[in-house]
């Protein structure tokens, strides 16, 4: 897993995530709004650490989506046959805040 900071000015952070096939990102929650722009992918599985059903995300390129901020504790794994790249805006409440922190 890569994740790399492009942009952080104020309370707003361009982040890029890359996933190889097999690759999950580490447990976390997301408690801010964002915007992903997927770049290239086809399929992740988002698992929750409290155990119930996995979601099942298809994506493609060019896929554009807002998401609504959530303490559920989760992460994204790459299930599919190529790499995984998204672009991600985050709208922090304060410049110094995590935009997905780390879940114990």
């Amino acid at each position: 897993m890569i994740e790399e900071t492009l942009h952080h000015r104020g309370a707003t952070i361009v982040r890029r995530l890359f996933l190889a096939p097999g690759e999950a990102t580490r447990w976390h929650r997301d408690p801010f709004h964002r915007v992903s722009v997927v770049l290239k992918g086809d399929v992740l599985e988002i698992e929750f650490r409290d155990g119930l059903p996995r979601k099942h995300v298809k994506v493609t390129s060019g896929q554009v989506d807002w998401d609504e901020p959530g303490n559920r504790i989760h992460r994204a794994v790459n299930i599919g046959d190529v790499p995984y790249e998204e672009i991600t805006v985050f709208f922090l409440a304060h410049p110094d805040d995590v935009p997905q922190p780390d879940a114990p």
